[in-house]
């Protein structure tokens, strides 16, 4: 499914509260997470920003990338399960939306590998996620966006995923 361009304001608004940059550090995060929770980043600065905060995330989608930018793969601990999907830019694929499930089959935590962009796939997380999971994903220039999983939220992006084309 592609993101027609006319869509594309609507797919930047934040789905969860953000945190400005500034103040994005460990204790203002882990405000968020309650005992138990269900942790997944998507996208490689901010996987590796919970790894150095000690919080290891159940499910790491990455793609090598930062800002469009070739770059190291985020820092990991050795005892991850590991997925390879492809998803090109501007697309959520059948096939990610498969790992995607997959993943949260197997056992935690699981670096999703993403040959070719991560970022719309936030939604289809946000759809198939446990229940008390949280989504952390970085907006550009702004900050870290921080999801709960509810009802509400998984029906927004269901709307949103309907959406594309």
């Amino acid at each position: 499914m592609k993101l027609p361009d006319s869509l594309r304001d609507r797919f930047k608004s934040p789905l969860g509260d953000l945190i400005p940059e500034s103040q994005a550090n460990k204790s203002n995060i882990l405000k968020h997470i309650s005992e138990n929770s269900y942790l997944i980043t998507v996208g490689d600065r901010t996987t590796e920003k919970m790894i150095d905060f000690g919080l290891i995330p159940s499910l790491q989608i990455i793609d090598n990338q930062e800002k469009r930018v070739k770059r190291e793969p985020a820092k990991a601990d050795d005892r991850y399960t590991e997925i390879v999907c492809n998803n090109p830019a501007a697309e959520i694929t059948t096939q990610s939306i498969d790992a995607i499930k997959k993943a949260f089959a197997s056992k935690a935590p699981v670096r999703l590998t993403v040959v070719g962009e991560e970022d719309l796939l936030v939604i289809p997380v946000c759809i198939y996620a446990p229940e008390n999971s949280l989504v952390l994903y970085g907006q550009p220039n702004e900050g870290l966006v921080i999801v709960k999983i509810t009802p509400e939220i998984r029906n927004k992006t269901q709307r949103l995923l309907d959406l594309m084309e």
